[in-house]
């Protein structure tokens, strides 16, 4: 472990004054493969639900089972994903997940049967969230400590952009409403994987001495190749408070649509709005939001202000129960506005952590299980929306906000926990 700073590199250094894609060849590329992954991304998720229920056939019931199984497999995969990094090196993984996620996309158009569909979905699903492991081992592999943040940053705002290009287009699949509409989606999707397998090979490999090291690690008794993270106590609390933090993804997708459905007066529309208002927010201030996390310290504090604007928000969207239409659009407005800066800063300030208090020579082992806690509350988040707050009304929405603060406020106390013990 360790309590080296990893700053976080200026907006302009990540992408100049002017220029619409970043001066640096490696953060360029690693552009390129947000952007192309992520459209297809946002063609697939958009046409998934219907495609798997009006076109294959299954029930609502039978997919949602099999997709929480599948979320299960993912939880399992993160940490053996951040080991093979470590291990091979996570350019030379990734490039394996990513062909094998596309093969696997195109296994949708194919399947035929539940059982063959439940073990497609959990493998898709167990690579896409070593995928995501990988990567996030990758940017501490080919970006310097001044770039991690920021350029994590900025790739998360390409992904918005992106993902909602993707769910444009996808549009015309769902108005064409046929199965060569939609097989044709799921193609499109897969092939940008492939499109993304063939950019990172030019991607710069880990160093020599990365590579020695790994090999030396792998030559270690069996009691020293250990997950170091599985034995590190602090970060081990960072990755929970973490998943906690992550809730609030299933609080914008799931519980806030259901609120302003079941429990308020306001627009169906307003759904698409507030989605729309989330997504222009991240793009526009992502970047900024990790100025200020150069330290653990640092990045503790903006976990704090995220997790208390959360809870604000939570506070504020609860109170559009029972007021007129108009009125409960403008509070569900503002109190997403307000979720929105919480989500910046506490994602800005989860990543700095995650990579300064991680170990030297293991940056997948410590991505492995930071990604496993985030995928454990993706997994759980929806149920735990719907059924602790969705229904409780805004004593549920209240409640839901004090843990966003809690866990906001923990970040420091562990991240002083973690130098302590580092020494």
């Amino acid at each position: 472990m360790t309590t080296t700073t990893s700053a976080a590199a200026p907006a302009s250094t990540i992408r100049p004054r002017g220029r619409l894609l970043p001066g640096d060849p490696v953060m360029r590329l690693l552009s390129w493969t947000t952007l192309v992954n992520a459209f297809g991304n946002g063609l697939f998720y958009t046409v998934s639900a219907l495609y798997f229920t009006r076109i294959l056939g299954y029930g609502v019931g039978q997919v949602g089972v099999v997709l929480t199984v599948a979320g299960l497999c993912g939880v399992a995969a993160s940490i053996p994903a951040g080991r093979a990094a470590d291990r091979w090196g996570s350019k030379r993984v990734l490039i394996a997940l990513v062909a094998a996620e596309g093969v696997g996309t195109i296994g949708y158009t194919l399947v035929h049967g539940l059982a063959a569909f439940a073990l497609l979905a959990c493998v898709v699903t167990a690579v896409d969230r070593g995928t995501t492991t990988t990567r996030s081992a990758l940017y501490a592999e080919v970006l310097t400590a001044d770039q991690r943040v920021a350029g994590r940053a900025y790739l998360r705002a390409v992904t918005n952009v992106a993902m909602g290009l993707g769910s444009v287009l996808a549009g015309v699949t769902l108005q064409l409403d046929s199965r060569a509409a939609y097989q044709a989606t799921v193609l499109a999707d897969a092939l940008s994987f492939v499109l993304v397998a063939l950019v990172l090979r030019r991607l710069p490999g880990r160093s020599a001495a990365a590579a020695a090291a790994a090999d030396e690690a792998a030559a270690a008794p069996r009691a020293e190749r250990r997950n170091p993270a599985l034995r590190d106590l602090p970060f081990l609390a960072l990755t929970g408070l973490n998943a906690v933090l992550t809730l609030q993804f299933a609080m914008l997708e799931i519980g806030i649509p259901l609120w302003v459905v079941r429990d308020t007066h306001a627009p169906r529309f307003l759904v698409a709005a507030v989605m729309i208002v989330n997504t222009v927010l991240v793009v526009l201030f992502q970047v900024r939001a990790t100025k200020g996390t150069e330290e653990p310290r640092l990045a503790a504090r903006a976990c704090l202000r995220g997790g208390l604007l959360l809870g604000a928000g939570c506070a504020v969207v609860g109170l559009a129960h029972g007021l007129p239409a108009v009125l409960a659009s403008v509070v569900l407005v503002l109190g997403v506005v307000i979720e929105g800066g919480g989500e910046v800063l506490t994602q800005a300030g989860g990543w700095a952590l995650s990579y300064d208090l991680a170990g030297d020579r293991a940056a997948g082992a410590y991505q492995g299980v930071y990604n496993a806690g985030m995928a454990a509350a993706l997994m759980a988040g929806p149920a735990l929306i719907t059924l602790g707050v969705v229904g409780h009304g805004p004593l549920g929405w209240l409640a839901f906000g004090a843990l966003f603060a809690a866990a906001g406020a923990a970040m420091g106390p562990v991240a002083r926990w973690s130098q302590r013990v580092a020494g």
